[in-house]
């Protein structure tokens, strides 16, 4: 190699060796289905994103497999007392939407009403709109409240097994991962990579200088009574469009 090509590309590895890490942004967003508005785009403020240089999951599944008793199962019972908790607080959310548009109607006609005269056929009619919704809003006043009564009976009754099947996983992980933080570190330092940590802003970007290689792009957003959880893989290599976190690339798992 002549002398001119040889200080070219020693140049060139110096060049890429001092090319620092680059800028990479994460997005996270929810699109869910909304009875009045349709599909709502939601973005994730304040959720923590970790970039893992290694697969943590298929650490805590290796672990998982060598220890000396299995994991406690989460019973059916349980899981489906979730379920119908879930189930009867959204009938009670509908049936209160329901009530409060009737409950806002009924104060406007009431509000016409007052700036009529009763001999006026306009107050007639809106007298007798009036009685027909009150009819109504007393209805689902009821309704509602049997609602309220149905979801917080659930509940209550769904709380104990919870956390006895709760605290029953948390010792059985406590003994199963006793050296799981050892193991991430030995990975990392294999890896030569760095784990980084970010949070998103209201508007559910964060943005992490990263160098280039393999991540797992790891976060949770937790619903009412089940969790979002990604564990997403990716390759930095130079500049590249955001990370997406969507509900289509996260696992929905209970919160147990």
């Amino acid at each position: 190699m002549r002398r001119g090509n040889l200080l070219h590309t020693a140049l060139l590895a110096v060049l890429v060796s001092a090319c620092g890490p680059t800028p990479v942004v994460i997005t996270a967003e929810l699109s869910e289905e909304n009875a009045t508005e349709g599909t709502v785009v939601a973005s994730l403020g304040d959720l923590e994103i970790r970039l893992f240089p290694f697969d943590r999951d298929a650490i805590f599944d290796s672990l998982t497999a060598a220890a000396p008793r299995p994991e406690p199962p989460i019973p059916d019972s349980v899981l489906e007392a979730v379920n119908e908790v879930a189930a009867a607080q959204e009938e009670w959310r509908n049936a209160e939407a329901r009530w409060g548009v009737l409950r806002d109607t009924l104060q406007a006609l009431g509000t016409a009403l007052e700036g009529l005269s009763r001999g006026q056929a306009q107050y007639r009619l809106l007298f007798n709109d009036f009685q027909d919704l009150e009819a109504e809003y007393n209805r689902l006043d009821r309704a509602n409240a049997a609602a309220f009564n149905r979801f917080d009976d659930l509940q209550k009754a769904s709380i104990v097994a919870e956390q006895e099947i709760t605290l029953l996983r948390e010792e059985w992980a406590d003994e199963a991962f006793v050296d799981v933080n050892q193991i991430m570190m030995i990975q990392q330092r294999e890896s030569g990579l760095d784990i980084l940590y970010d949070t998103t802003d209201a508007n559910g970007v964060a943005t992490l200088d990263v160098k280039d290689g393999a991540y797992w792009v790891v976060a949770t957003y937790e619903k009412p009574y089940s969790e979002l959880y990604w564990n997403y893989p990716v390759t930095i290599a130079g500049e590249m469009e955001p990370i997406r976190l969507t509900s289509d690339n996260a696992t929905e798992r209970p919160k147990f």
